[in-house]
């Protein structure tokens, strides 16, 4: 996979014990890379890190804040990554609501403090900047966003994600210049991706994990936006795409040194209320209730993603179409009722999405 470029290589990956960063970290690991984690503590005790039993299989597994330089600069130190995959964040939309200053602390703070570790280190030559979607000032436009449309944010998630981006195009401007890779040897890019489902997500006010702990709990399943439209991707898709942006960097680093959207056929972008009627059909049982709510929160209804430039750039896109991709999720949490280590299942679900890729 991936020409072995990863292969022997120190990766860090920060956020390493969440959804995402748990499969990123099995992908690398299974490709043979040193993977070293650097988070908090995992949120819950059933979700994907926990249940594939992860800490045994790292190069090293290490509890710390991004929002603690001296921490994630000290773990950098002491282990030399050469590559950085940045995916700590505080991800959650109505968290942020709660928590505003925790999501901007963490989102655009953290992401400041990985960056400035990447200045002072001289290790780190390939960074993969995570961010989201929501980045974009969301117009609720019909079409997709390009990488080159205004960055944004009407909730404080989502602006954090927008400010984010601009600090990270910044920094890549001011100090690692594709212009002057020679001089700095540092490439950085940044990757947006959809709404994200799969095994091993057990996060509050989420969608899918909201519905399986409802439908296992043998109770209705309340959605509260059923009408919002969005760009599902099984967690896999996304995470081929960092992937191979990580791979590019070290190929061409001037050229790939960029940002890049990561997200479905727009056949996926359906409505909150197809995608769990779909689910609960394919999972055998639960009743869903409408529970809109006018007086709610504020969530954009309408989004969608332009991949062009990854599909022209990076011969990538979307493997599993949402059907696909819903039952490789189901099928995750049925498994996980009877399996004590999901290991094997998760590299299994990986070794079926290459062969996808392969094709």
């Amino acid at each position: 996979m991936y020409n072995n470029a990863y292969k022997g290589k120190t990766v860090l990956v920060t956020g390493h014990t969440g959804f995402k960063g748990s499969w990123l970290s099995i992908w690398l690991t299974m490709m043979g890379a040193k993977v070293v984690g650097y988070s908090l503590d995992p949120s819950s005790e059933k979700g994907n890190f926990m249940a594939c039993h992860l800490h045994e299989r790292l190069h090293a597994d290490v509890r710390g804040d991004v929002r603690d330089f001296d921490s994630l600069d000290s773990t950098i130190r002491q282990h030399r990554p050469e590559i950085i995959f940045h995916l700590a964040a505080q991800a959650l939309v109505r968290t942020a609501y709660a928590e505003p200053k925790l999501t901007y602390e963490t989102n655009l703070m953290g992401s400041l403090n990985v960056l400035e570790a990447v200045r002072a280190n001289d290790c780190v030559k390939t960074v993969v900047m995570i961010t989201s979607d929501k980045c974009y000032e969301n117009v609720e436009q019909i079409w997709g966003y390009k990488e080159t449309d205004r960055m944004g944010g009407y909730d404080p998630y989502s602006s954090s994600k927008g400010c984010a981006e601009l600090m990270i195009s910044s920094y890549r401007n001011s100090y690692f210049n594709p212009k002057d890779y020679v001089k700095h040897g540092k490439a950085i890019a940044s990757v947006r991706a959809g709404n994200v489902i799969g095994g091993g997500d057990w996060s509050d006010n989420r969608l899918i994990p909201d519905c399986i702990r409802c439908i296992e709990a043998g109770e209705d399943v309340y959605i509260r936006n059923p009408i919002a439209t969005r760009p599902w991707e099984h967690v896999l898709e996304p995470l081929s795409g960092y992937l191979k942006v990580g791979q590019k960097l070290m190929e061409d680093p001037v050229k790939y040194a960029t940002s890049f959207n990561f997200g479905p056929h727009i056949s996926a972008n359906k409505t909150v209320h197809e995608v769990v009627q779909r689910m609960v059909r394919y999972y055998g049982k639960g009743r869903i209730v409408d529970a809109s709510d006018p007086n709610a929160v504020h969530e954009n209804t309408l989004l969608n993603l332009d991949v062009t430039k990854a599909y022209t750039m990076l011969q990538w896109e979307a493997k599993w179409g949402l059907q696909e991709a819903l039952e490789k999720t189901v099928d995750w949490y049925k498994a996980a009722l009877t399996t004590p280590d999901m290991y094997d299942f998760c590299v299994r679900q990986i070794l079926d999405h290459g062969e996808h890729l392969a094709q």
